[in-house]
């Protein structure tokens, strides 16, 4: 029987690196395409990359209850369509959700049997180096994803199962055993809560981003 599998992690973490991995290596597995009022870009292509609707339009499919879940991020609105999962569910593929915890909430509340995981970086500082090694972002730009990752990592009660990112193929690896082999990664869902408390403890105390918070103002 096909299963739902929620991956979501701040910002920089990684997860879309390791779930392309997996898509690639287990193609009974799929991504859900999401829909989304945002622009496309050069290199992406409609129905494939996203499913490129305009607001009318998206919120049309959201009133109606076509939406499984639907957020609106930075000021564009993103969301899975109902359709979206029971087109790889024919198909008897499993199906991979990579959204934020919003999204997560919202899916958990209509498929309470959803298979959740957060990813999360070993560090705080990491994350921030992370951010800073794209090259994509302006400095309250990264900033603000670096708040929003706070709020997502205070969150981290509603997932059933935690990876740390500090070796991609580590990371990759237990990615795959909970999807594709039923198991569980190394850390305990109450050692991986205790890990999050850990990184949220890291906002407060870290010079590196107090620094950061002085220089913003």
């Amino acid at each position: 029987m096909s299963k739902l599998f929620v991956v979501s992690a701040p910002s920089g973490t990684g997860k879309t690196t390791l779930n392309n991995r997996l898509m690639k290596e287990f193609p009974s597995v799929e991504i859900a395409v999401s829909h989304t009022t945002r622009p496309i870009r050069d290199g992406e292509v409609n129905g494939r990359s996203y499913h490129f609707v305009d607001k009318d339009a998206f919120r049309t499919m959201a009133k109606s209850g076509q939406m499984l879940e639907w957020a609106e991020v930075f000021g564009n609105l993103y969301g899975t369509s109902k359709q979206e999962l029971d087109r790889i569910f024919a198909k008897g593929h499993d199906v991979l959700l990579e959204i934020d915890v919003q999204g997560c909430r919202s899916v958990l509340r209509e498929k309470p049997d959803a298979v959740t995981v957060f990813i999360l970086p070993p560090a705080v500082e990491t994350l921030w180096k992370r951010l800073e090694q794209r090259g994509t972002d302006k400095l309250a730009d990264r900033w603000r994803r670096l708040l929003t990752a706070k709020q997502e990592i205070e969150a981290c009660h509603i997932y059933s199962h935690f990876i740390v990112n500090d070796n991609v193929e580590r990371a990759y690896n237990e990615l795959k055993s909970i999807i594709v082999d039923g198991g569980a990664p190394s850390l305990s869902h109450n050692d991986g809560k205790r890990f999050c408390e850990k990184l949220i403890d890291e906002f407060r105390t870290s010079e590196l981003l107090q620094d950061l918070k002085k220089k913003l103002g």
